[in-house]
């Protein structure tokens, strides 16, 4: 086997490599038993540690009953939550934010689709939701705080709303007056301010503390290319801890203590929630699992309240989806110290952040994500224009020496050292570099890996359409020839299904005539098995690639369009004319000078 086929090779074991990487999928979640019965506790499970720990409390899970998310809401008294982008409600009852979903974001593409919901309230299918008080440590017992089931007051307010503040007040009856105020921007953070007022008479000493409790673990995508779980950042150092990993965290591995800086918080496939301290001031970051309840805290240092004086503080809450705009405005208006982290660009973001942010800024000028991709391939391919050049002109001599390869090929016969040796001695006589045409293909592979991770996790593609039938950029095509694309009377194959991998979509099928018009820019090779593995190659990953994304098959599209005229453009200012009719049609010429 001569090197260029050797390269032709290699070529296709990496891009095999490519495709079959993403068919790695983490077992699934073990299925546990929603009617197992559930103790109701009514205390805080906590309780009797809670003094000595310093640990904020928690609700006990009541997975034995699950009510309606309406008949929940409509069972106590709430204060509504009511911005351009969110809606939902407080709970007076514990001055809990456990209501809330966003206005711009549905399920699925149905108009009349939920609203994406990130909380629900304590009682439903899956608790989610942010609690703020006070840890007593001196002069006050546990039942002179307030805690999850306390009944606040309206002090002040009616709708939570952008420069609308709502003011919630309690008092123990034993001279401490609790307040708390809410406050929202127009995107999705809370402010909540809490205050003690101390006219008990005697020096008292609490922490304040922020918690987010999710009962149960998540339903979650389980895909390892996306982290669903804690995600932190203390002090400059950025952490994940999956799902699956909080209960075996012991307690020295949950608690970090932030001198300057952090946050922490719960983060989804596009969803996320933040605890976020002002900056600059130092916390105890907190991730715990215990009672079948996923928690992350900041529990602030000590304060003491003399007699007759008053303390607050405060913590932003963050609850709405990941938008690389409005978390990178945060980061740099606010100062929350590495917020765009948050979103999980993973190993190779030293691409993922730079592609993510000129797609962003092609769909600005553009407004459209598929046009905007095929405009970041143009530049991927421009900035990778030299690599190609170099390998297209390597291949062109490479196809000028041939005859001379086959001279020694007859010359050595089986002598393959000999061989070797004049290969070598020909290559270096005419300066040319057999590895060079690997060289754009190794390129493409770390960009190809950074573009998938961006179409999987930013926010920004999700239910964005491009033409016709694409409507779902993040999502595979939608038609199928199970259906001739819609010309009989029924319907596709579900997504998860087998039918789905086999009866493919449009997107899909060019995406394999553009590999295949890509190899008709040269002869097959002579070899019968290496000319079986490259005639079958473009059909195979027509169907690997089937059921990825519309907007990573339409870059594939994109850049195989963009590589055969790069391709094609190149031999020919070497001289050559590919003869791609003749190569298509078995029927070949000689290449032409």
């Amino acid at each position: 086997m001569d090197d260029q086929n050797k390269n032709l090779i290699l070529a296709t074991a990496l891009s095999f490599i490519v495709i079959l990487v993403w068919f790695v999928l983490f077992p699934p979640p073990e299925a546990t038993d929603p009617s197992a019965p559930t103790e109701i506790v009514n205390s805080d499970p906590l309780a009797p540690t809670t003094e000595a720990s310093g640990d904020p409390e928690i609700a006990s899970p009541t997975a034995d009953i699950v009510v309606p998310v309406a008949d929940v809401l409509s069972s106590g008294a709430r204060i509504e939550i009511n911005t351009d982008r969110l809606i939902g409600s407080v709970a007076l009852d514990g001055g809990r934010i456990d209501d809330l979903s966003l206005k711009d974001y549905r399920e699925t593409l149905d108009e009349d689709a939920d609203l994406v919901r990130i909380l629900s309230p304590f009682g439903t299918a899956a608790p989610y939701y942010a609690l703020h008080g006070w840890i007593p440590t001196v002069g006050a017992g546990l039942e002179d705080v307030p805690g999850r089931d306390t009944p606040w007051t309206v002090e002040n307010g009616n709708t939570l709303s952008v420069g609308n503040d709502v003011g919630l007040v309690w008092e123990n009856g034993s001279g401490l007056v609790f307040r708390k105020t809410f406050s929202i921007d127009n995107d999705f953070l809370f402010t909540v301010t809490q205050s003690v007022e101390n006219s008990s008479g005697a020096e008292i000493a609490l922490r304040p503390y922020g918690q987010v409790a999710r009962h149960g673990e998540p339903e979650q995508i389980g895909f390892f290319i996306q982290h669903e779980g804690v995600v932190r950042m203390s002090d400059g150092s950025m952490e994940e801890i999956d799902y699956n990993d909080m209960p075996d965290l012991t307690t020295e591995e949950g608690r970090v203590e932030v001198a300057e800086n952090g946050w922490v918080g719960f983060s989804d496939q596009y969803w996320m929630t933040a605890l976020i301290p002002s900056p600059g001031r130092d916390f105890r970051s907190v991730a715990r699992h215990t009672n079948d309840v996923y928690l992350v805290e900041t529990v602030y240092p000590m304060v003491t309240v003399a007699a007759g004086a008053s303390i607050d503080a405060s913590t932003q809450f963050f609850a709405g989806a990941q938008e690389w705009e409005v978390i990178r405005s945060y980061q740099n208006d606010l100062g929350i110290d590495r917020f765009l982290d948050s979103i999980d660009w993973g190993w190779f973001f030293f691409l993922t952040k730079p592609i993510f942010a000129v797609l962003h800024w092609l769909n600005g000028l553009i407004g459209n994500m598929g046009w905007s991709i095929i405009g970041l391939t143009l530049i991927i391919k421009a900035l990778l224009l030299p690599l190609a050049y170099k390998s297209y002109v390597s291949m062109a001599k490479m196809r000028e020496l041939q005859p001379e390869m086959e001279k020694l090929k007859e010359a050595a016969g089986d002598d393959r050292e000999k061989l070797q040796k004049g290969m070598m001695s020909l290559y270096k006589d005419n300066k040319v570099n057999p590895a060079s045409g690997c060289l754009p293909i190794l390129m493409q592979i770390p960009i190809f890996f950074s573009l998938y991770k961006v179409i999987f996790v930013t926010i920004e593609l999700r239910h964005e359409p491009w033409v016709g039938w694409i409507n779902d950029l993040s999502a595979p095509d939608s038609s199928s020839l199970y259906n001739l694309f819609g010309l009989l009377p029924w319907g596709t194959p579900a997504p998860d299904s087998i039918l789905a991998l086999i009866f493919i979509g449009v997107l899909p099928i060019v995406l394999g005539i553009s590999m295949w018009l890509q190899q008709k820019l040269n002869p097959a090779p002579t070899d019968a098995t290496q000319k079986m593995i490259f005639a079958w190659m473009p059909w195979v990953f027509m169907f690997m690639l089937g059921s990825f994304a519309s907007g990573l098959v339409l870059y594939w599209i994109a850049n195989n369009t963009i590589t055969f005229m790069q391709q094609y453009a190149i031999m020919r200012s070497q001289g050559y004319k590919p003869d791609i009719f003749g190569n298509i049609t078995g029927r070949k010429k000689a290449d032409t000078k």
